[in-house]
C-alpha cells in the first residue's frame, strides 16, 4: 500500500474543520476536489475514514489513525522550512554587540577580529556598556547581543523578545589586603572596611548574603564598578572584597590574600541574544558564537599559563537561570566554560 502523503494532508485539514467544506476553504480547493481526493485515499486503504451519515463529516478509527500521520507530516514540512530559512539566511549586515569592560580586554575583541575571519561580509559594532543601560538598549533594538556579569542565585530577568545562555560560571572568593592577620571566621570582617560594588550586581549580591549570614557590619565602604578598580583598592589595603574566583586567582600576594572562607552563591558570565519567531537572526547567532569561543580560548590561555584558580572545562549543559530546570545555588565542579 503505497499512501499519498498529500491525501493524508487533507485529511487532517478534514479532521480539523469538521466538514469537507471548511477544508475546501481552509486548503483553498473546491468541495469537489476535496472529496475526490477523499475518495482515492479511502480506496487506496479499503476502509471509510469519513462517516458521512450525520451532519457533521466525522472521522472513524482509521480516519482518526490516519489523520494524527498526516498531522505528523505537515509539522515535519513546517520544520523543514524553517530549518531551510535558517540554512539559507546568510550572515550579513551590522551586528551590535554590548559587553562590560573587563570583558573587551579579556575576549570580546578576539571575538571581533574572528568574525572578520569567518564571516566579512557581517560588520560588528562594540559597544562599552554596563548591565543597565545594555538592557535597556537591548530592548530598544540598539543592541543585538549584550554579555552581562550576574549572579545565579538573583539572575537578571530578560526583556521580552531575549533569550539567554550562561558562557561562564564560578565561584565567589573573599579576598583581604595582605598586611590583614589570617581570618578564620567571616563575622571577624565586621568592624573593617570594605570594597563594595553597585547596587545590584554580582559582587554586591554576594557580599549582601555573607553579611546576613555573618552579621557583617564594615566599619566603611569604599565602591569598585570593575575588577580592576578592586585590584588597585586591594593593593592599597583599603578593605575586604569578593571576586570572581578565577578573578581572584589573578592577585598577586602582595596585593591580596585569598581566602578559603565561604562565599555563598555563584557568579556567572551571561549572554543575551535577541531572537523572533524563528530564533536569534543569523548575524546575531554567529556573533554570540564568536564571543563564546573567544572567552573560551581566552580561559584555556590563562589556565595554560597557571594564572586561573582551576582550569576551565568545556561543559554544554551548563543552564541559564531563566531555564525552568535551573538551579538555584552554585555550580557543582569546578569553574565551566562553554564554546
Amino acid at each position: 500500500m503505497e499512501l499519498d502523503p498529500k491525501r493524508l494532508l487533507i485529511l487532517r485539514r478534514i479532521a480539523d474543520a469538521g466538514s469537507v467544506a471548511g477544508a475546501s476553504r481552509a486548503l483553498g480547493h473546491t468541495p469537489s476536489a476535496v472529496s475526490q481526493q477523499l475518495g482515492r485515499l479511502e480506496r487506496e486503504v479499503g476502509v471509510p475514514l469519513v462517516d458521512r451519515t450525520g451532519g457533521r463529516a466525522e472521522l472513524t478509527a482509521a480516519g482518526r489513525l490516519l489523520a494524527g500521520y498526516g498531522d505528523r507530516i505537515g509539522q515535519a514540512l513546517q520544520d523543514a522550512a524553517r530549518d531551510l530559512r535558517a540554512l539559507g539566511a546568510a550572515a550579513t549586515g551590522p551586528v551590535a554587540i554590548g559587553v562590560p569592560p573587563p570583558a573587551i580586554t579579556f575576549f570580546a575583541t578576539t571575538a571581533v577580529h574572528l568574525l572578520a575571519r569567518t564571516h566579512p561580509d557581517l560588520a560588528p559594532r562594540l559597544v562599552e556598556t554596563g548591565r543597565q543601560e545594555g538592557l535597556r538598549a537591548l530592548r530598544l533594538g540598539e543592541l543585538d547581543v549584550l554579555v552581562i556579569e550576574d549572579d545565579r542565585q538573583e539572575p537578571t530577568p530578560l526583556p521580552p523578545g531575549v533569550e539567554a545562555s550562561v558562557m561562564f560560571e564560578d565561584a565567589y572568593r573573599l579576598v583581604v589586603p595582605s598586611d590583614w592577620t589570617p581570618l578564620t571566621d567571616p563575622a571577624q570582617l565586621s568592624g573593617r572596611p570594605w570594597i563594595a560594588a553597585p547596587a545590584g550586581s554580582p559582587r554586591q549580591l554576594a557580599f549582601r548574603r555573607l553579611a546576613a549570614r555573618h552579621d557583617i557590619v564594615p566599619l566603611v565602604e569604599h565602591t569598585a564598578r570593575y575588577r580592576f578598580a578592586v585590584y588597585t583598592m586591594l593593593a592599597a589595603r583599603l578593605g575586604a572584597a569578593i571576586l570572581p574566583a578565577n578573578a581572584a586567582a589573578l592577585i598577586g600576594p602582595a596585593a591580596g590574600t585569598v581566602t578559603t572562607l565561604p562565599v555563598p552563591g555563584a557568579y556567572l558570565v551571561r549572554l543575551l541574544r535577541r531572537t523572533g519567531p524563528w530564533g536569534a537572526p543569523p548575524a546575531v547567532r554567529v556573533a554570540a558564537e564568536a564571543l563564546q569561543s573567544a572567552l573560551l580560548a581566552a580561559s584555556e590561555r590563562l589556565a595554560a599559563q597557571g594564572l586561573t584558580e582551576s582550569e576551565p572545562r568545556v561543559n554544554g549543559h551548563l543552564v541559564d537561570p531563566s531555564e525552568p530546570s535551573a538551579p538555584a545555588g552554585p555550580h557543582a565542579g569546578p569553574p565551566v566554560a562553554t564554546p
